[in-house]
């Protein structure tokens, strides 16, 4: 990375929390979900749909963001999704109906995406092989530190005001990102830009058409609809299911996004020494073994303290599967880094926008379509993994051995 350490260390702050919107938007307001069933007075599964908007504007919100910002430069385009984002969750604080809520909630979404895709676009853009791999994992890494952070947050400020104060704290963490929009320095050259808008978008299908990198789309998809199935029924298991208060729950909750926090150290002291792929591969193995014993522990009414270990060794390794699959699906798309990180940041969302209302569909005091859906994604993981990565690694393999022969 060619800058100085100064100014690395504040854009992996920067990019950290621009790729950390999706947690704070999500995970902050999760201790007040119960809440705020009963204040608007709605069903559990339309409770979870404020989840789901969110999810769709930000699955949406890169498709279209990535192609601009390949365009326009990644600047202009990040602090007009920032001012928006801004102007909806102030929305989000002091709207009565639940319809209307839920389209700020959407437009939230889907102008917050332009930091999230525009984060992953600028590392490509400054940085290439292992190096990539560990800013990818450092990104992780920071950005563990909201799902630590954002359910605490949510949880202590239930204890002085109502679920609307969560959303002011979101748009206090919205202007700081306005302003350092404003200062951040464009990384993307006006030679390397796209010349026009239907050149950004025609290099979706041709990313489609690419077998390994569609293989990192899908794999994404399932595995990210697992995390997100949790996310939208944790809240309700651990408060409904188990009994704990907002303020514990929210503890709990952070006490394993200090698991995600830390596995996200995994890739960047190993990038260079162990395959991205061996790596992938263990990851998604173990988070499938752990929600198939998941499930078996809610079937056979386990309690928390079974429970809670067997949730956290499923879940942590998502940090490492995020940043070795980020790495080898965009290290070979430098001029097209906008619009793979949109394509990617769309598969790795727009599932678990779909499956989180499932979570509630048998009511909000069973744990069990959480962990059936966890199962399903995970499982499907491995499955994408052995039939559509796990193949190239092998050519990779054969080709760097021929080269050697000859």
């Amino acid at each position: 990375m060619g800058m100085s350490k100064r100014r690395q260390f504040w854009l992996t702050v920067f990019l950290g929390m621009l790729a950390a919107l999706a947690p704070l938007a999500t995970d902050m307001y999760l201790p007040a979900l119960p809440v705020m069933q009963a204040d608007f007075g709605i069903s559990t599964s339309l409770t979870q749909l404020t989840l789901t908007m969110t999810m769709l504007g930000m699955a949406l919100g890169q498709i279209f963001a990535g192609p601009v910002s390949d365009l326009a430069g990644r600047r202009g385009p990040l602090l007009a999704g920032m001012l928006v984002f801004c102007l909806a969750t102030a929305g989000c604080m002091v709207v009565e109906n639940i319809w209307l809520f839920l389209l700020c909630r959407f437009i939230a979404g889907f102008s917050g995406a332009s930091g999230i895709v525009i984060a992953r676009a600028i590392a490509r853009d400054v940085c290439d092989g292992p190096e990539l791999t560990r800013f990818f994992a450092i990104l992780m890494m920071v950005n563990g530190l909201a799902p630590i952070l954002a359910p605490v947050a949510g949880g202590q400020i239930l204890l002085f005001t109502s679920w609307r104060g969560v959303f002011a704290l979101l748009l206090v963490i919205g202007v700081l990102l306005v302003g350092a929009a404003f200062r951040f320095e464009e990384t993307l050259p006006v030679v390397r830009r796209a010349p026009d808008m239907a050149t950004s978008l025609r290099a979706f299908p041709e990313l489609l058409h690419d077998r390994c990198f569609f293989g990192h789309c899908l794999l994404q998809c399932f595995i990210f609809g697992a995390f997100f199935s949790y996310i939208a029924g944790s809240s309700f298991v651990f408060q409904n299911v188990y009994g704990v208060s907002a303020q514990t729950y929210s503890l709990l909750f952070g006490f394993i996004g200090v698991g995600l926090m830390l596995a996200g150290s995994i890739p960047a002291r190993l990038a260079g020494r162990i395959p991205d792929e061996t790596l992938l591969e263990y990851a998604t193995c173990t988070s499938f073994a752990g929600s198939v014993l998941l499930l078996f522990l809610f079937l056979c009414d386990a309690g928390l303290p079974l429970v809670l270990p067997v949730l956290f060794v499923t879940v942590v390794p998502l940090s490492v599967i995020g940043a070795a699959s980020f790495s080898l699906a965009l290290s070979g798309q430098r001029k097209n880094a906008g619009s793979a990180s949109a394509i990617l940041g769309f598969f790795s969302m727009i599932l678990g926008g779909v499956m989180m209302p499932l979570v509630g569909i048998a009511g909000d005091r069973t744990p069990l379509p959480m962990a059936v859906l966890m199962v399903l994604g995970y499982g499907l993981g491995v499955v994408i993994f052995r039939r559509r990565i796990a193949p190239g690694r092998k050519y990779r393999g054969l080709r760097a051995y021929d080269s050697g022969k000859t």
